[in-house]
């Protein structure tokens, strides 16, 4: 009871009380127990740990909230990390506080990742544009003290591919559409290689995922991604949802290498009979209440011997609008129960 008591006045200074959700019973003992709160890098911070699998709050899950709620959410309900949007980030700086007061801020918590760097594709009169965006977001990432940078493929623009793969014109970005596979796979790791270069002068990491209404979108394609740019700063997030989109499954993730992982996507999806994914209308669902089996993909991954971070994704727009610590709690619980 005084454990429950303690969880209590925690959910209290937000307005919630514990009789009002059952679940949070569930995750009481892991939150206030002594045995699973490791001692805290700051006063105030997220706890270091040992090499184990870690549970990582993702910025998503409060969309709508800003960086400094994301991480009194984290701090307070017991997360390993946060996996930090940049975009909350730079918000934070445009509304007048300095990278002084953002690296103070975040100095107590620990970020393996953050993003994104979209369209790494981006070739012509776009490339420019591709490394002035990634130095930027490479030093905002050091000013952070995050790990590691979260790279993704494109089009972003999921109506831009649909419009494509109907044979209708298309106007803006359009990436490497249309272009022979052995000229997508080599305009892309040219521009993943480069990115690496640049990457590991900042001591960073680079994570890639590639969008499931993109090219060379399936687990294979992006190891061969990684392969060939002979770079040991590259390595992979496995996202359930773009996985599956993909025609991946858990067999196929099983198989990958644990050292090519470098974290998580933990995420559900509804029906997909096939085509142009539409991620909006397919993702607005709970983590947890979709059609995907998560207990499979967490073993399969498991399987492979990984032990890292795993963050639990969100698009519901339901639960966007709900309270953003109890769905982050609720989250938490799931992940805990489905990875330990």
């Amino acid at each position: 009871m005084r454990k429950l008591r303690c969880l209590d006045a925690v959910l209290r200074a937000h307005r919630v009380k514990l009789r009002k959700f059952p679940f949070c019973c569930a995750i009481a003992a892991r939150l206030i127990s002594g045995d699973n709160l490791p001692k805290l890098r700051q006063s105030e911070g997220i706890p270091v740990t040992t090499q184990r699998q870690k549970i990582l709050f993702h910025s998503l899950v409060a969309k709508d909230a800003p960086m400094m709620m994301d991480l009194r959410i984290a701090r307070e309900l017991g997360y390993d990390g946060i996996e930090l949007s940049a975009a909350k980030m730079r918000a934070f700086l445009a509304a007048g506080w300095t990278e002084t007061d953002l690296g103070e801020r975040l100095q107590a918590f620990d970020i393996p990742g953050t993003g994104f760097l979209m369209d790494i594709e981006r070739h012509g009169e776009a490339e420019a544009s591709l490394w002035q965006d990634a130095a930027a977001l490479f030093n905002l990432a050091n000013v952070a003290g995050a790990k590691a940078v979260q790279v993704i493929t494109g089009p972003v623009s999921v109506a831009t591919v649909k419009t494509y793969s109907e044979g209708q014109p298309t106007s803006g970005y359009r990436g490497v559409l249309g272009l022979p596979r052995n000229e997508q796979m080599a305009i892309t790791a040219r521009n993943l290689r480069q990115l690496a270069v640049m990457a590991a002068e900042r001591g960073l990491i680079l994570y890639l995922e590639a969008l499931g209404w993109c090219p060379l979108n399936t687990v294979s394609d992006q190891l061969e991604l990684i392969d060939r740019t002979g770079r040991d700063n590259v390595k992979l997030a496995v996202d359930f949802w773009h996985c599956f989109v993909s025609g991946d499954t858990p067999e196929r993730i099983a198989h990958i290498d644990k050292d090519a992982i470098y974290g998580v996507h933990v995420c559900d999806s509804r029906h997909f009979s096939g085509g142009i994914p539409d991620e909006a209308s397919l993702r607005d669902v709970p983590t947890g209440g979709g059609v995907l089996k998560l207990q499979e993909w967490v073993d399969a991954v498991k399987s492979t011997g990984y032990v890292g971070w795993w963050s639990g994704e969100l698009f519901c727009r339901r639960q966007h609008q709900d309270d953003s610590f109890m769905v982050a709690a609720e989250m938490k619980a799931l992940l805990e129960d489905l990875i330990h």
